[in-house]
């Protein structure tokens, strides 16, 4: 059922533990155990990237706490949080930032890191998962990896294009941990008989699947 409440992004003198500035709104949770934020705040240059459980994105400056810009996913994007909430911390490359979103053809969008202006989007999936956005490097490309419910994705970090695909799909649409990768392969796996191990092509952007496994086999 509905809860009302508040979330809060603190900030504390690390030394005296004392306050130095607090960013609070109203936010009613829809979503499963509402025990608030999910999401690792982002610090870079100056800036806090910091995402609610129901998908409220807010760039605030770093020294005091003051919005330079934000978003709501839900209004903006159509996008429904997962069960469990919202839990796909920002990704900052260069000055993109990368977020898992959700809605018809925006589980993956990029965002200007200065401005919130949107850069592209991509994907569209029955869930958005609760996998943070990944960046992988092979044969001198950058990958970004998006794993939502229904497949594991490498996609072009300027574009947006979808470079490859590999269905995998965890229980419940959970998509929770974070791909690693080890010279040319790159393992996922997730809850219930989502595993694999892929390797990645050297000539071009590329994967296929080695083995497909499952728990206690």
């Amino acid at each position: 059922g509905r809860l009302e409440g508040t979330e809060r992004i603190l900030c504390v003198n690390a030394a005296t533990g004392n306050l130095r500035w607090k960013h609070q709104y109203d936010r009613p949770y829809n979503l499963s155990y509402p025990g608030g934020p999910r999401c690792t705040p982002t610090v870079v240059d100056g800036k806090v990237y910091a995402l609610g459980a129901e998908g409220n994105l807010w760039c605030l400056n770093a020294d005091d706490g003051q919005v330079i810009w934000s978003k709501d996913f839900a209004k903006q994007y159509g996008a429904a949080a997962p069960l469990w909430g919202v839990a796909a911390h920002p990704l900052v490359v260069g000055d993109i930032l990368f977020c898992v979103v959700g809605g018809e053809g925006s589980v993956a969008v990029a965002f200007d890191k200065d401005t919130g202006q949107e850069i592209w989007r991509a994907l569209s999936a029955s869930d958005s998962g609760y996998c943070p956005p990944t960046m992988i490097e092979h044969a001198g490309r950058k990958q970004l990896l998006i794993w939502h419910s229904e497949s594991i994705n490498s996609l072009n970090p300027i574009t947006g294009e979808v470079y490859w695909s590999v269905p995998l799909k965890p229980s419940y649409g959970m998509s929770i941990t974070t791909p690693r990768q080890l010279g040319p392969h790159l393992l996922v796996t997730g809850y219930g008989d989502a595993g694999v191990l892929l390797r990645l092509a050297d000539d071009q952007p590329q994967a296929e699947v080695v083995w497909r496994g499952k728990p206690k086999t």
